[in-house]
């Protein structure tokens, strides 16, 4: 009897160590990859090591939502969801390039065209609103694209999954935060941390573009870059920094790119090795390398 009770045991521990996820104290997930090539999210032909979830249909595209077509990810913003990496990633550069679409849907026809990439991705799908995951954004909306938006979640048992990011801030003429380098030190838990260029005038509308933006509209192709170091980010547009924070919860896990109502075209979803990605200039356009 003793010794069944200690086989018991024994297996009982096995069973709980492989089921969790093991986190070290920097929030990084033991699993988590850091690149040492360049590693394609998205490869140009179709969705490997990437799957759907939708708040509507989970696992299930029925319309579909993301297609790919002529070398391009097409997302149509038929609906609210995500397409995620299969694996959790750590230190990394990741180059996005995107443009927005014509498309707009539903309560958001006539508003500004909205996605985001959600970095640091924590488990379970729809832990963020039962829509997406809890994790760090990198906002891409029109005239919003450089935000930091905290996005804490809950596990299917209730219990919370924490976030934050410490960042230097100021606040604006409506007391909203906007991260400085002059500002001063904060640990923000939950809510957004507005790009040190956003418009004070900022209008949710379709096509607004304000007047020290640096992303560009229509159909012109934007960078936008995410330089992930230990539990350091930096956000870069079009080759311009325009937010960073550091001391972040949690430092690694999966990426999504959000289906928000609007159409988004991507030709480009990749990660590089830290210094290892091109030197993007600021003011980059389409063309230049």
């Amino acid at each position: 009897m003793h010794n069944q009770l200690n086989l018991c045991r024994f297996a009982c521990v096995a069973v709980i160590l492989t089921s969790c996820t093991a986190m070290s104290t920097s929030g990084q997930a033991s699993d988590a990859v850091a690149p040492t090539e360049v590693i394609r999210l998205f490869n140009g032909r179709d969705l490997s090591g990437l799957y759907v979830w939708l708040r509507d249909t989970k696992y299930e595209d029925p319309k579909p939502i993301f297609t790919v077509t002529n070398g391009l990810l097409r997302v149509s913003g038929d609906g609210l969801g995500y397409i995620c990496t299969k694996e959790r990633y750590r230190d990394y550069h990741l180059v996005l390039e995107y443009h927005w679409g014509a498309l707009t849907w539903g309560k958001r026809e006539n508003s500004a065209r909205d996605s985001g990439l959600i970095i640091h991705c924590a488990d379970p799908d729809g832990s963020f609103g039962d829509t997406f995951m809890a994790g760090i954004e990198a906002q891409m909306i029109e005239g919003g694209t450089g935000d930091i938006l905290v996005l804490p979640g809950k596990r299917t048992d209730g219990s919370k999954i924490d976030a934050s990011v410490t960042a230097k801030i100021i606040k604006d003429r409506d007391g909203e935060k906007v991260w400085s380098d002059k500002g001063e030190e904060q640990v923000i838990p939950s809510g957004r941390i507005n790009w040190y260029g956003r418009d004070v005038d900022w209008k949710d509308v379709k096509g607004f573009l304000g007047k020290g933006d640096v992303q560009y509209l229509g159909p012109a192709w934007n960078r936008y870059e995410v330089i992930c170091r230990g539990d350091n980010i930096e956000y870069r547009l079009n080759g311009v920094k325009v937010n960073e924070g550091c001391k972040v919860i949690p430092s690694s896990g999966k990426i999504l790119l959000q289906t928000e109502l609007a159409e988004v075209f991507v030709r480009r979803f990749e990660l590089w090795p830290l210094d290892k990605a091109p030197v993007t200039k600021p003011g980059w356009k389409d063309g230049d390398k």
